[in-house]
């Protein structure tokens, strides 16, 4: 029975951990921004993922930003390149590799994405290669009423690798922030730059 729910708690930490992670690499607020807003949940093997930050910048450096597939690797914690393979239209095909790590785990991690792009508007991925076993992540930019512009990320995963279960839903929280914050403040840096 103790064995049982040794698993199982591993299990879930595996789930809530990796969950946070594939920001698709990828998100507390620098300045220009809102604290980020993380929500991690999990469910059998799927582990969701949400985050957000309203900026106070142009909506264009966002979707710059976010669209920077090339150059991701600069700015996001952890991801060692990121690439784009093939453009046709809206629709891009990019090659991520990097690692999730935290205290002595570290796990590589190689995933070629599916990328569909609705200009300024919207950016969905889904996995259609690599070491996760089902990957969907979607940012969207919306302009708001008070002239601020919300980035939000939403996600789902099912993870082909083992996690240790000492990580938990604090941790995944963390290293989450570490990278949408990072993304966060490569936007306000170009926008300041722009100004």
């Amino acid at each position: 029975m103790r064995g049982a729910a040794t698993m199982k708690c591993a299990s879930t930490g595996r789930r809530q951990f990796l969950g946070s992670m594939v920001l698709a690499w990828a998100a507390i607020g620098p300045a220009g921004a809102q604290p980020v807003t993380i929500d991690t949940k999990s469910e059998g093997e799927i582990i969701t993922v949400t985050a957000s930050a309203d900026l106070i910048v142009a909506p264009g450096t966002v979707w710059n930003a976010i669209s920077d597939y090339d150059h991701l690797a600069d700015f996001i914690p952890d991801m060692r390149s990121s690439r784009v393979l093939r453009r046709d239209g809206n629709k891009v095909l990019v090659a991520q590799s990097g690692h999730f790590g935290f205290l002595f785990f570290r796990q590589p991690v190689e995933v070629k994405l599916e990328v569909l792009e609705t200009p300024q508007r919207r950016i969905v991925a889904r996995a259609v290669g690599g070491n996760l076993r089902e990957m969907e992540g979607r940012y969207v930019v919306d302009a708001l009423p008070s002239g601020a512009v919300r980035l939000s990320y939403s996600g789902r995963l099912v993870p082909d690798f083992p996690v240790p279960p000492i990580v938990g839903k604090l941790v995944v929280r963390n290293i989450l922030s570490r990278q949408f914050s990072a993304l966060v403040k490569e936007i306000i840096r170009r926008d300041a730059a722009t100004r």
